[in-house]
């Protein structure tokens, strides 16, 4: 274990020894391992936009051993996906890469903003996995429904010895389309993540609008054009920055784009990147080429 990863399990006191075994397989794995940043390759896009939208610009994408196999040969952190996928490929797998089951999921016909559970914690431990993750969505109507199931879920991975990563997601209520990306609504989300006792926080990149009235003159005086001051303020929003924190890659789009996100999370302080479909959307060469270079840098490189 380097001094860096040590430093990082030291803030989460009051932790067992199990659970930070588990977070250490995720910080020391891969081309990562070591520094304290991560790249996490999340598969659950079938679930949530359905298998054509999410695979059929890369057929290979359809079937589970190819991500297994893309976050291995990549290099990455961990892989996150829902339970039949995990299960796909699990056997031949086995110990080549640390894995998050996504233990609540959505879908697209859906008119109410919630997630219904699809995995147990009994699932996580068969098949091997590090963590647990878990969607909420702070905003929306069966948010504290939501606060109540990972608070069980949570207690019982931490008694199994394992993590828990919650991706917090604000949208509903009161809250407009710009809202959800708002800055102080993203620094919020982090910050209830924080509190519910995620181990590891997955929130989107925020934009410069500040949604909420209240929290308008908290925000006045400083300028909040550059990504990286965004980034940097959700980390401090994340028990200064005690939590490891990691940022959605988005809707697809262009490589520059995507590169300049990793830069501006890793200048902003952020432990790294966990995205989906700017990779396994590309071809397989393409997607080997865009995690290889943001892999380089989170170490340092442009």
């Amino acid at each position: 274990m380097t001094p860096i990863v040590k430093t990082i399990l030291d803030k989460y006191e009051g932790t067992s020894p199990a659970v930070k075994a588990n977070l250490a397989r995720i910080l020391m794995q891969g081309r990562l391992g070591g520094t304290g940043k991560l790249v996490i390759l999340p598969v659950d896009q079938g679930f949530e936009h359905g298998p054509a939208r999410s695979f059929a610009i890369n057929p290979p994408a359809y079937d589970p051993h190819y991500h297994y196999q893309l976050a291995i040969d990549a290099g990455l952190s961990a892989y996150a996906a829902p339970l039949g996928m995990l299960e796909a490929g699990a056997d031949t797998f086995a110990g080549q890469i640390p894995t998050i089951l996504k233990v609540n999921s959505s879908n697209s016909w859906a008119t109410s903003i919630a997630q219904a559970q699809t995995g147990s914690v009994e699932d996580a431990l068969r098949l091997g996995c590090a963590a647990i993750g878990f969607t909420i969505y702070p905003g929306s109507d069966g948010i504290f429904d939501a606060m109540e199931q990972i608070r069980e879920l949570r207690e019982e991975a931490a008694a199994a010895g394992l993590a828990t990563v919650i991706w917090s997601y604000p949208r509903g209520g009161d809250l407009s389309k710009d809202g959800e990306l708002a800055l102080d609504v993203g620094a919020y989300a982090a910050h209830m993540a924080a509190l519910l006792g995620a181990h590891i926080i997955k929130v989107k990149l925020p934009t410069a609008h500040i949604e909420q009235k209240d929290a308008q003159k908290a925000y006045e005086g400083t300028d909040w054009a550059k990504q990286s001051d965004r980034v940097r303020h959700v980390v401090q929003s994340s028990f200064a920055g005690r939590r490891i924190v990691v940022f959605s890659g988005g809707a697809a789009k262009g490589a520059d784009a995507v590169y300049q996100d990793a830069r501006d999370i890793r200048d902003g302080g952020g432990n790294g990147s966990i995205i989906g479909r700017n990779t396994f959307q590309r071809p397989r060469d393409e997607a080997i080429a865009m995690l290889d270079r943001i892999v380089s840098i989170y170490q340092g490189g442009e």
